[in-house]
């Protein structure tokens, strides 16, 4: 991309040019001569956090914790009273990605490839990035990891950050950057908030469209000392609604978390007030889910995972000073769905797509709060469970009723008080559980794609494990296979091949002293095999968890080495790849992390 873009702006985009054309006319007379200048179009910043609940902030009204650089967005921008996302993470991201309803994109939950995104979906991304816009994501995507899926194939020309639902560690963990493994530097949120200040400034002179979803509050609860020592031995002033649900530590861990966020995103404002791009920049902040724990959220019931308030409710910041009036509040509902309708018309991008959109434009709240705005439901599903808000009420997932103005903690069932309101909402969210578990049904059956780009990585988390494999953690997303103690065990994966070929297969596996001189094989159903023989020890410790700040952890990493098993053919269209052992001379085979194909001569296509 050059680094100067002239194009003509569309009408809608008078916000944006505001400021300059006010510069233009007041010019004396003999400027005019000079070749105008068009104003670039703005940039944006869209800061997504992992499990931080509405009330894990300040300006929420939170006094265990101090957020005063997102409160800053909230007091010199817009705040949305009643901002809505999904239950948990994948959802959340693919809503805000395509301005659908989740369970139209394929998404279905978080684990094992359920965060996938059709890849017949127009993202944000692609839309910024048609437009002329620089793009780049740094932190945590899950909405897909083998090509076409991963973000580079998503609309974005930059990733840093790593593809599942969690991550084992945040301290140099090894991460992907653009398809390549590399290792991390220093503690995982400092890290990307680094690199997404490295490509403000590379970009500084051109439209970038820059996506930062960080991976806390989310578990593990790792926190640097820093950050944890103000609230190692702290006295919480406001405790859960239920307070003997309340894990403190776990509180504690996460209040740290939510001040280092703050620290990273004070640094970003910083970075746009240095390179004095304040005025040309819209930055948005929002969370993916209620906390991931039981703790103060201003009395909603529900967490993480949660069809009510609580777990559904989310901070909503814009800040776009030529734009938004610094400190307006909005009470009219709104959802993740509407934020690419949102963002792309504040910045005149064209944002039709293929597929029909469920999120509607804010743009007319921003403009005037007053604004003519026609009544609408948003839908929450979980499985065949649906929650209906309006404006005033919501229908829970079990069909009562509760008068959000008034009940923010949905104490009080009002369906009596309002039978024909209640009967209407609850044939709504019949109808919903309806469609979407059309779209559920219709996604389910999807192979995981091969040779959709010249590298392919099938992860541990995407195997089926047979025998007594297990997995290293309940957990799929940041998990290893081990305990391989039979000859009959075997790893699978339900594939899909796109490019037929001869593909390199590197297994990335570890092997206790002892069990050296295993054979393993790698097959492709009716098809090729290769195998070798393990003629290397490596056997390396788990990674120090003295940051963990909860006593329970089920999080386990270790490093793993690569071995070239062999040169293997794989023919176009879906098959079952095994991973087997022809011998076990020790108590153990091995412990896979992931197997890497890696295309060297193509053939057939599929």
């Amino acid at each position: 991309m050059q680094s100067t873009v002239v194009r003509r702006l569309p009408d809608r985009h008078r916000l944006c040019c505001l400021v300059a054309i006010l510069m233009i006319c007041t010019q004396p007379a003999a400027a005019s001569e000079a070749k105008p200048t068009v104003a670039r179009p703005p940039n944006v910043i869209v800061i997504l956090t992992d499990d931080q609940g509405w009330g894990d902030l300040s300006v929420s009204g939170n006094r265990n914790l101090a957020t005063p650089h997102i409160d800053s967005l909230a007091r010199d921008g817009v705040s949305f009273e009643n901002f809505y996302v999904c239950q948990v993470c994948a959802p959340t991201r693919a809503e805000f990605l395509t301005g659908r309803y989740y369970p139209r994109t394929g998404v279905s939950g978080v684990s094992r490839g359920e965060g996938r995104l059709n890849v017949d979906e127009t993202t944000i991304a692609d839309l910024f990035r048609a437009a002329g816009y620089a793009t780049a994501a740094f932190g945590k995507w899950h909405n897909g990891t083998q090509p076409p899926y991963h973000p580079n194939d998503r609309g974005f020309d930059e990733f840093y950050g790593f593809t599942s639902g969690h991550w084992g560690h945040y301290f140099s963990p090894p991460l992907d950057r653009n398809g390549k493994r590399v290792r991390g530097k220093g503690f995982i949120v400092d890290d990307f908030t680094d690199h997404a200040l490295a490509f403000i400034e590379a970009h500084r002179d051109q439209p970038f469209f820059c996506y930062v979803p960080f991976n806390t509050p989310h578990s593990p609860m790792m926190v640097p000392d820093r950050f944890y020592e103000k609230f190692e031995q702290a006295k919480l002033q406001q405790r859960h609604r239920d307070p003997d649900r309340e894990d403190v530590m776990m509180t504690r861990a996460a209040l740290a978390l939510c001040e280092n966020i703050d620290w990273n995103v004070g640094r970003i404002l910083d970075r746009l007030e240095a390179l004095q791009l304040v005025d040309n920049t819209m930055v948005v902040f929002f969370s993916d889910n209620g906390p991931n724990s039981f703790r103060w959220n201003g009395g909603l019931k529900g967490r993480k995972g949660s069809l009510d308030e609580g777990g559904l409710r989310s901070p909503l910041f814009i800040r776009w000073p030529p734009g938004i009036h610094p400190g307006t509040s909005l009470p009219q509902i709104a959802g993740a769905i509407d934020l690419l309708p949102t963002l792309t018309e504040l910045a005149g991008v064209p944002h039709q797509t293929a597929k029909p959109q469920d999120g509607r434009s804010l743009v007319p709240l921003l403009r005037d709060a007053a604004a003519e705005w026609p009544p609408r439901e948003l839908l929450s599903i979980k499985g065949r469970q649906v929650s209906v808000r309006t404006q005033r009420f919501r229908l829970d997932s079990s069909g009562r009723l509760f008068e959000i103005a008034v009940d923010r903690g949905q104490r009080t069932d009002v369906a009596a008080r309002h039978p024909q309101m209640a009967q209407r909402l609850r044939r709504v969210a019949a109808r919903h559980a309806e469609l979407m578990g059309a779209c559920f049904r219709a996604h389910a059956d999807r192979p995981f794609t091969v040779g959709y780009g010249t590298s392919t990585t099938l992860t541990a988390r995407d195997g089926v494990p047979h025998g007594t494999i297990q997995r290293s953690s309940k957990a799929p997303n940041n998990s290893f296979f081990t305990n391989w103690t039979e000859l009959g065990d075997h790893i699978t994966w339900d594939i899909d091949v796109g490019q037929g070929g001869r593909y390199d297969a590197i297994l990335h596996y570890t092997c206790a002293a002892g069990d050296e001189g295993v054979t393993i094989r790698l097959a492709i159903a009716r098809g090729d095999s290769v195998q070798t023989r393990v003629v290397d020890v490596f056997d390396p410790p788990l990674w120090d968890k003295s940051k963990e700040r909860v006593a329970k952890s089920h999080y386990f990493v270790k490093d793993f080495r690569p071995l070239h098993v062999g040169r293997l053919t794989l023919p176009p269209g879906r098959s079952t790849l095994t991973l087997d052992a022809v011998d076990l001379p020790g108590k153990r085979a091995i412990d896979v992390h992931s197997v890497d194909l890696i295309l060297r001569d193509a053939t057939a296509t599929r």
